[in-house]
């Protein structure tokens, strides 16, 4: 896969503006109240609720923003009750497509997102119809110009790093989810910057895009998906060359 870009990076250098940051927030809100709730409010003893701070600080979410929602989580602000949701299904081309959200009606988003799967060409399908063709995985990504690809790799591997790849700007790191922090801390001691660091549904195979036709329907689906108020996540197996994403994006 060495040249090619994938969502989890796109989506990273598209960089939220100004204009969606409110709307970020309000999804990492989401995620921190519901994590909050199903394992306390204490991030040292609930892991989720730890990797949901640290994405929200990573967003520059005002302190007291989080507070309020670990509380709105825990219930000492109100109940939110907030259902985890998983969509499944195919893009053009066949492409596979999870959709990861949390929602307070779930009669709402289901028929938006299969609105926007059938919208740019694809089809919702059945639970589990493509969920087989990827697995949880932490995932890290380091540009190559921050260190050399043989010092990556020592560190990596001895903090439990099970794969690295080097996509031409960046370094992909991959481990198992049980070991995702310790690789991070590990990184993070280097002072190395990270683009991505998050737990993913990282595709087994990627399907590659060869025009510039597919790739653009391809984002215009991912975009409408990560648009929605309702959607945590989107994960695809499609990989689309650098040189044919920066022609896009001109």
């Amino acid at each position: 896969m060495s040249g090619h870009s994938h969502w989890a990076g796109i989506k990273h250098k598209k960089a939220a503006n100004d204009a969606k940051r409110g709307k970020v927030w309000s999804k990492l809100a989401r995620m921190i109240i519901v994590a909050a709730k199903n394992g306390g409010g204490d991030p040292s003893q609930n892991l989720p609720l730890r990797y949901a701070i640290d994405k929200a600080k990573a967003a520059n979410m005002p302190k007291d923003t989080i507070e309020k929602a670990i509380k709105k989580g825990t219930g000492e602000l109100g109940a939110i009750n907030y259902e985890e949701v998983l969509y499944e299904g195919y893009a053009p081309g066949g492409i596979a497509v999870m959709v990861d959200g949390l929602t307070d009606n779930r009669n709402r988003t289901g028929p938006e997102i299969k609105k926007i799967f059938e919208r740019r060409g694809g089809s919702l399908g059945a639970s589990g119809c493509v969920a087989w063709m990827f697995q949880k995985k932490g995932l890290i990504t380091v540009k190559t110009d921050a260190i050399g690809e043989d010092e990556l790799m020592d560190l990596a591997l001895s903090a439990g790093a099970d794969d690295l790849q080097n996509t031409g700007q960046e370094y992909e790191l991959t481990c198992d989810a049980g070991v995702f922090e310790e690789l991070k801390k590990a990184i993070e001691e280097k002072q190395i910057a990270m683009d991505v660091a998050e737990i993913s549904m990282v595709p087994q195979n990627r399907i590659p895009l060869n025009d510039s036709e597919s790739a653009r329907k391809i984002l215009a689906m991912m975009e409408d998906f990560e648009d929605h108020d309702d959607v945590q996540n989107v994960y695809a197996n499609f990989d689309i060359p650098d040189e044919m994403l920066a022609e896009l994006e001109t």
